[in-house]
């Protein structure tokens, strides 16, 4: 990858629906150069594909939680992804270092709903306890 690969993935980062040709304004190439350049950085599988991001409130998930999980023992990572998976409301985990095992972003379309999730996954029998923050307001937000 050289720095017109960046500049045009930085461009498609801001719009992945923009012509080749307004990207090639952009980086100065021309519009099939452009698309030589992305069909190239998706065979190799830099790009990994093109979506479409969706607010969230469009959809009634209105309440946004972060949730740390703290485990019993050792637990493998793949064993929280099979349990976290089977929960809807989680749109995103990891596992952590320092006391938690891991760190779940939730949406929920409201208390009760986020309730209920949280509930699935504290009844694991190898979930201890979790710790959960509502979030009140975001202030910053990047893909």
């Amino acid at each position: 990858m050289d720095i017109l690969d960046r500049r045009i993935i930085d461009q498609l980062r801001h719009n992945a629906r923009a012509a080749y040709g307004d990207i090639g304004s952009v980086v100065g190439l021309s519009a099939s150069a452009v698309k030589r350049r992305v069909d190239r950085l998706v065979a190799s599988g830099v790009i990994r594909g093109f979506t479409v991001t969706v607010d969230p409130s469009v959809e009634g998930l209105l309440t946004e939680a972060y949730v740390e999980i703290f485990c019993r023992g050792t637990v493998a990572p793949e064993e929280l992804r099979r349990l976290l998976e089977s929960v809807a409301d989680v749109v995103d985990a990891g596992t952590v270092s320092g006391s938690a095992d891991a760190v779940v972003h939730m949406r929920s379309s409201n208390i009760g709903a986020l309730e209920d999730s949280l509930e699935e996954i504290r009844k694991a029998t190898n979930v201890d306890h979790t710790r959960t923050s509502i979030v009140m307001s975001r202030l910053i937000y990047r893909e």
